[in-house]
């Protein structure tokens, strides 16, 4: 029976009672916190300071944003370079502020570009095959950062790695050349090793689209659907971690769709949409309210073989997938939701045996579909190839540990002193190798997650094939073959999965819930 790692029981019990307030009556929405805050006579602590309070501060009410506007479109970044085949663009990270609850001050955001206009989502960065991206990134934050290129197959030095920090006020350039067949949905955010939650949920991520020139589905109207959520306090301010966020991975009250809450989506005619999970540990499994079907085309690394017609989809946290949507030929509306879902959040309340109630379903956006004829969906979308047979075999195991103790310490910049997520039974460490491969091989890796909570698997610098999942013995084959660099790990599940590295170097793969990225959940793959 899977447990986690509890080093103090009787100081849990003691603990329990400072979150059994609101724990379970107050939770469904924010983990049981809401209702308890902030002392009034105490001065609001910097920003990393309070990352380990266990007393999390007033946040605004869950429909304090304004709701139902037109979906807007994502920035687009524009491409400073004429030269053919070459994508050549600055990205600028620094705070912007923007005017968001009514009687607040504007919310400080940390954004790639100045403007507070259009959604608080990093522009979108859109390719093709065989581009050279050229990338000149400006840090004006206060903390160093990096950029992660998110599932693209970019040389080890160019993919923002925790070693390859950028000082606040300096900057760097980012170059690489995109493949033939690396066509894919992806996305850019920060990867500085404990710092990764906080520039993420303050803002700093954003869509990155490659094409190819034979695409089937090419003349499609699409439509890009970026999902993250926010943390925001009364005061207007984004809320910093506290306790829970830290054990269970940062859940905002506010989900968004570029940006916004709820927005409204006209749809005239079938449509391809590409779709992210920005989300810091958010699970979306999402689904039309009213039970219509949907084709799933895509995964991470892009189309797959054949359309599949599925009703639900679940989209793990940094998880992205390509839909077609149909219009239909009458005239209807529909709720785009993520249905409820157990994750197997840890709850204080019973030394984390056990868990919270499973998060409540949440409307993403209100769907009018206007009756069209219906476009020609191709039977065959693009052949996946098998990787082979493997000539290595790898393991990694998800664990985690709790010191209630240490628990009540602040650690290093500002996170829980007493959490521990790990990676082969230790947390990360720079430069040390957790595994060894050799570039070109193609490798069996077994992804076991021996804690009792989902965490979603993600390696950097290539895509993989998922081949089976084992749970309790009893193994089923994956049904369809797909390239992917992050996949969900359900509690006490073993994940198979086909994978090869291209360049020597420094790769890394954690769990893709940032916290828990942050705590330690981290390897590095040493490719020779």
């Amino acid at each position: 029976m899977l447990r986690r790692h509890f080093l103090s029981s009787a100081l849990a019990a003691a603990v329990a009672s400072l979150f059994a307030r609101g724990a379970f009556a107050a939770g469904r929405a924010m983990d049981g916190m809401e209702g308890m805050d902030d002392m009034p006579d105490m001065k609001p602590a910097p920003a990393r300071a309070r990352h380990g309070k266990l007393t999390p501060p007033a946040l605004a009410a869950a429909d304090a944003l304004p709701a139902g506007a037109p979906l807007s479109a994502l920035r687009v970044l524009a491409n400073e370079s004429r030269e053919p085949g070459v994508f050549r663009a600055t990205l600028t990270a620094q705070p912007v502020a923007r005017a968001l609850l009514p009687g607040a001050a504007p919310t400080t955001f940390w954004q790639f570009g100045a403007g507070a206009q259009g959604p608080a989502v990093g522009p979108l960065i859109d390719v093709r095959e065989g581009d050279m991206v050229e990338i000149r990134f400006v840090n004006r934050l206060s903390q160093p950062s990096t950029i992660h290129w998110h599932g693209l197959p970019v040389p080890p030095n160019q993919d923002g790695n925790p070693s390859e920090l950028v000082a606040p006020g300096a900057t760097r350039v980012y170059r690489f050349t995109l493949p033939k067949g690396s066509a894919g949905t992806y996305w850019y955010h920060p990867h500085p090793h404990m710092m990764t939650a906080e520039q993420v949920f303050r803002g700093l991520a954003g869509p990155f689209v490659v094409r190819a020139a034979d695409d089937p589905l090419a003349g499609w109207p699409e439509r890009h659907l970026f999902v993250s959520d926010l943390k925001l306090a009364r005061d207007g301010t984004i809320a910093s971690n506290d306790m829970m966020d830290w054990m269970n991975g940062r859940q905002g009250q506010f989900v968004l769709v570029n940006g916004a809450r709820r927005p409204r989506i006209s749809l005239t005619g079938d449509e391809r949409w590409r779709m992210w999970n920005a989300c810091s540990a958010r699970y979306l499994h999402i689904a039309f309210d009213d039970g219509r079907s949907f084709a799933h085309v895509g995964t991470d690394g892009g189309l797959f073989d054949a359309p599949r017609d599925v009703t639900s989809l679940l989209l793990a946290p940094g998880e992205r997938a390509e839909l077609v949507v149909r219009a239909g030929d009458k005239a209807s509306h529909a709720v785009l939701t993520a249905l409820e879902y157990d994750r197997g959040k840890m709850s204080m309340s019973d030394a984390g045996h056990g868990g919270l109630p499973p998060d409540p379903a949440q409307p993403l956006a209100d769907i009018a579909f206007e009756p069209a004829a219906p476009r020609v969906l191709p039977e065959r979308l693009r052949a996946v190839p098998v990787l082979g047979e493997p000539v290595a075999r790898k393991e990694v195991v998800f664990g985690e540990q709790m010191d209630m103790d240490a628990m009540m310490r602040t650690g290093a910049h500002g996170r829980p002193a007493g959490m521990r997520f790990m990676v082969n039974g230790a947390t990360f460490e720079p430069h040390r190798a957790t595994l060894t491969s050799r570039h070109g091989d193609v490798e069996s890796w077994t992804i076991r997650n021996e804690t009792d909570m989902d965490h979603p698997f993600h390696l950097h610098g290539t895509q993989f094939q998922v081949v089976e999942r084992e749970t309790a013995g009893k193994k089923t084959p994956e049904p369809y073959r797909a390239w992917r660099d992050t996949v969900n790990v359900r509690k006490g599940e073993q994940v198979r999965i086909l994978t090869t590295q291209t360049e020597r170097g420094e790769r890394m793969f954690h769990c893709h819930i940032l916290e828990h990225e942050d705590l330690g959940m981290m390897g590095t793959l040493k490719v020779v």
